[in-house]
């Protein structure tokens, strides 16, 4: 004995073909955009990070090695300058010393970058009125030559 499937049933199952393929791209759609969008921003804010960190460091590295100290934080902010420039950034940069003078032997310098990463694709109409912008800092510390004179 042989079962037979009715033409009904059949037809059923034959009228979702290609459904399917809908499916998946309707939620690879929905799913990778965010995803995306998530790469793009975690990847801006890194950045942000790396350019504050280099931007801080080598400023008090540019700060502690200057001849004197009439031209000490033009070479910081030069330094930085680029740092941040390297990265992309428009960033800001502020030096204190621990004493006076600042580049006396073992004296301490702290530097401190700041930067404020904007979310990628974001009109700049929609950033006036909501802060879309993430604000990353670094400090550092740099300590002044043992033997170094007293200028």
């Amino acid at each position: 004995m042989t079962a037979r499937v009715s033409p009904a049933i059949s037809r059923g199952t034959s009228d979702e073909r290609g459904s399917a393929v809908v499916e998946f791209v309707f939620l690879t759609i929905v799913v990778l955009i965010p995803l995306i969008y998530l790469v793009m921003t975690v990847g801006r804010i890194q950045a942000g990070t790396y350019a504050v960190t280099q931007a801080s460091r080598e400023a008090g590295r540019a700060f502690v090695t200057a001849e004197s100290g009439e031209n000490a934080q033009a070479r910081a902010e030069a330094a930085a300058a680029i740092a941040f420039a390297d990265f992309g950034f428009d960033g800001q940069i502020q030096i204190g010393c621990d004493d006076m003078p600042c580049l006396r032997p073992e004296g301490r310098v702290t530097t401190q970058a700041q930067v404020l990463v904007p979310l990628p694709l974001v009109p700049d109409f929609a950033r006036a009125v909501v802060p879309l912008q993430v604000p990353v800092s670094s400090t550092s510390v740099s300590t002044v030559d043992r033997f170094r004179s007293v200028p």
